[in-house]
């Protein structure tokens, strides 16, 4: 798993290089770096964006693990176990829907 993570990572640094030197070779220097900054900022806002997906998918996975293990081990506190579950669950999910969109409007403002 590591050998993939360092291969990912010498890849991004790679294109990130790539991208980098192709703006410096440029003539027009202004109209190269503009268009490499808004070409930056919509990759950071998409890379931000599936950032928290994956960050809120994986909070609400554990949340709701650990509510079944819970109930499994106390099965008369379920319902006060679900009620928590779902109270916290619905305010990852809000932190992340609005996360997206201040990502979203970076990328399309």
């Amino acid at each position: 798993m590591q050998k993939i993570l360092n291969l990912g990572f010498l890849a991004f640094t790679a294109l990130l290089t790539v991208l980098v030197a192709d703006g410096a070779l440029a003539q027009d220097a202004t109209a190269v770096a503009a268009a490499t900054y808004s070409g930056f900022g919509k990759a950071g806002a998409a890379i931000g964006a599936g950032l928290v997906i994956m960050g809120g998918g994986k909070g609400i996975g554990n949340i709701g693990g650990n509510a079944v293990q819970a109930i499994a081990r106390q099965p008369e506190a379920g319902g006060a176990i679900f009620q928590n579950m779902i109270i916290s669950a619905a305010l990852i999910e809000g932190a992340t829907l609005f996360a997206v969109v201040v990502c979203l409007l970076v990328a399309l403002g």
